[in-house]
């Protein structure tokens, strides 16, 4: 392929890097608070969460267990329609998804699924186990409780439930979550389905697996009161920790997942979906809010190009590459039944090459939306200003001249499935449009490089519409009452009870995302100083837990029977760092075996001072430097006693008596 010469007095790359420069982009590490008001920064959180029950929440099928993706007993094939809502309108992901023309394929699995899952049967009466958490997470949000439980559907026609509807109730309004530095309201809490698990989705096909779908799941929203990505992953913490504290709810990879809201100033809300680590959350947020400042900035220089947008319209013609004598061929476009298109953007030249988040420009938007909406795979388009250069000046030059282009016009080159092809050049048009508009409210999906891409259009509130197959629950004075009484303390005051037993500062997130103040709380009642239990909890197991291969049978309340253990027998609580090792791996031993395993020997104060005297001479013998201080000593000596002295006396005792010998 034939270099792109510098010729052409463009380069993508240095526009690309202007234009980043033109916004005032600054890298996650280096921005400060100012930047962000600059911005106008603004954002907040959905939070879903799984409940811990028994089963689903509209029907009686076991929940919280999982299959492989080929263990399953039947597949169904659906084609999603959009519906009119009470309003007789559409809801435009609804349409976007009816246009992707998706074939949605479910594996289901006879021991998590039902003929409810696919809408053959009515939904059951609600898990009231299910309820009765949700609204203690309620109350522990300090939210509003609802009179009554109203059931409403929600579309979702991107096949992720095989109904196209989530239901949903809300059961609280307005509460708040305290901060370190002030308080974020909670907007509302809901209680609804899971959906399905995605295997895959290429082409028109998209495979889903039922296991997850329709366990209970809470969603808690939050309003845009965060206005820095480290306010905004706190916030994402806090409900986090406020959540696992009832010991309601689910833990493990995609049991609680975020969707964040970012909006900038003269900007609209864009939803990042199912973020899975609160730790992504402030460079995703970072760089949304800046692509959103970057598309604020093409659509001010395409309005100062078109004032009259209505008047823009691009051009296209297909197109044969080798027949052109193109030096640019697709490598997936030389199939059978694949259409190559050219087409003609005017006024478009620098911004496809245009900065928008790092690493990517605005041509990335046409891609993102190619592969979404006409469901080409990438690579599925190139341009005149890609920012890896793919054209050469041959290929420019003959482009133009079919194309009629003039100097202040882009091209770009796309191709796939024949029949794909129209919708491709729909898409393109609709989303060049956009850019003059500004932000399109977009669903985007979320990649570990903190970076998004385009996953589907907004929903609407059009979308929602009331479940006739369900009455209205009516939530009376006593069960709020009763649920009351069961709250654990807020978040706010288990940092409080940390600080208070001088644990360290470190070990907080641990034992806050594992709920582990209980434990702590229990071991106290024990005798163990509150300090020495936090640093075993966040330092200890911590270490352990990400050394060592966790059992199945472990749980925390092990080292909780461990520590009696060690008060019944009059041993010292020391020893347990030397015994959780294999508590973890084996948790079904006996203490007593453990004690073996490790080789520990019961011995007395006397015995274990009776050789100090002798010790402190063969120091003397055996030193190797002139320094003989009175703590080198010491230090020796205790080395020599340490592993027997663990577990039988308390080695701070010991060192005061090894150095009363002195």
């Amino acid at each position: 392929m034939k270099k792109k010469s510098s010729a052409s007095g463009f380069d993508p790359r240095k526009n690309y890097l202007q234009t980043q420069k033109d916004i005032g982009y600054v890298s996650r590490k280096k921005a400060k608070k100012s930047d962000y008001e600059r911005i106008g920064f603004k954002s907040g959180l959905e939070v879903h969460q799984q409940l811990k029950t028994k089963q689903k929440l509209f029907c009686r099928c076991p929940a919280g267990i999982y299959h492989d993706h080929n263990d399953y007993d039947a597949e169904i094939i659906r084609h999603m329609r959009p519906t009119l809502s009470e309003m007789g309108e559409y809801d435009g992901t609804a349409l976007m998804e009816f246009k992707t023309r998706k074939n949605i394929f479910y594996r289901i699995n006879n021991q998590t699924a039902c003929t409810y899952e696919i809408d053959d049967t009515p939904p059951f009466p609600i898990n009231r186990e299910a309820l009765e958490y949700a609204l203690e997470i309620s109350l522990l949000s300090k939210l509003n409780i609802v009179g009554e439980v109203h059931i409403t559907r929600k579309q979702y026609l991107d096949g992720s439930i095989p109904t196209g509807f989530q239901r949903t109730a809300i059961l609280g309004v307005e509460g708040e979550i305290q901060l370190s530095n002030k308080k974020i309201g909670i907007l509302q809490l809901s209680i609804e389905e899971d959906s399905c698990r995605e295997i895959s989705d290429i082409g028109h096909n998209r495979i889903y697996k039922t296991d997850r779908l329709g366990m209970p799941l809470i969603e808690t929203v939050t309003h845009p009161q965060c206005l820095t990505p480290d306010e905004l992953r706190e916030a994402a913490e806090h409900i986090r920790f406020l959540n696992r504290s009832t010991g309601r709810v689910r833990t493990g990879m995609g049991a609680g997942r975020e969707d964040v809201n970012v909006s900038c100033k003269g900007g609209t809300r864009v939803e990042i979906k199912g973020v899975a680590h609160n730790r992504w959350i402030p460079e995703l947020s970072h760089n949304e809010a800046f692509r959103q400042w970057a598309l604020l900035n093409i659509r001010t220089l395409l309005l100062q190009r078109f004032p009259d947008p209505k008047k823009w319209n691009l051009e296209w013609q297909e197109i044969s590459p080798k027949k052109m004598g193109l030096d640019f061929i697709p490598t997936n476009g030389t199939k059978n039944g694949t259409k190559i298109v050219a087409i003609k953007l005017p006024g478009f030249k620098g911004i496809l090459s245009h900065f928008t988040q790092p690493k990517q420009s605005f041509s990335n938007e046409l891609a993102d939306r190619l592969k979404v909406i006409a469901c080409i795979e990438r690579p599925n388009m190139t341009s005149t200003e890609e920012l890896h250069e793919q054209l050469s000046d041959n290929d420019v030059q003959k482009l133009t001249e079919l194309l009629k282009a003039t100097e202040n016009d882009a091209i770009c080159i796309i191709w796939g499935p024949t029949d794909d092809i129209p919708t491709a050049i729909e898409t393109v048009e609709e989303r060049c449009r956009m850019a003059f508009e500004g932000i399109p409210g977009e669903t985007r999906k979320s990649l570990p490089d903190g970076t998004t891409i385009f996953e589907r259009v907004l929903p609407g509130a059009d979308r929602m519409y009331p479940d006739t197959d369900s009455p209205p629950i009516p939530l009376q004075e006593e069960l709020i009452e009763k649920l009351s009484s069961r709250i654990p303390p807020e978040v706010s005051k288990r940092f409080v009870q940390l600080k208070s037993w001088k644990v360290p500062a470190d070990t907080y997130t641990y034992i806050l995302k594992r709920n582990l103040v209980p434990i702590i709380e229990q071991l106290v009642d024990l005798g163990v100083t509150g300090r020495f239990a936090g640093t075993f909890l966040g330092h200890t197991l911590k270490h352990i837990e990400g050394t060592k291969p966790k059992h199945s049978n472990f749980t925390y309340n092990r080292i909780v029977d461990l520590f009696k253990f060690l008060k019944q027998e009059g041993l010292k609580f020391q020893l347990a760092k030397l015994m959780l090792p294999h508590i973890y791996e084996y948790p079904n031993m006996d203490f007593d075996s453990v004690l073996t395993s490790i080789g520990f020997k019961r011995k007395t104060k006397e015995e274990l001072l009776a050789p100090i005297n002798y010790l402190i001479e063969k120091f003397r013998e055996i030193k190797t430097s002139k320094d003989d201080s009175k703590d080198i000593v010491v230090s020796w000596v205790l080395g020599q006693l340490h592993k027997q002295a663990i577990g039988n006396v308390c080695l701070k005792e010991l060192r005061n008596e090894v150095e009363s010998k002195l």
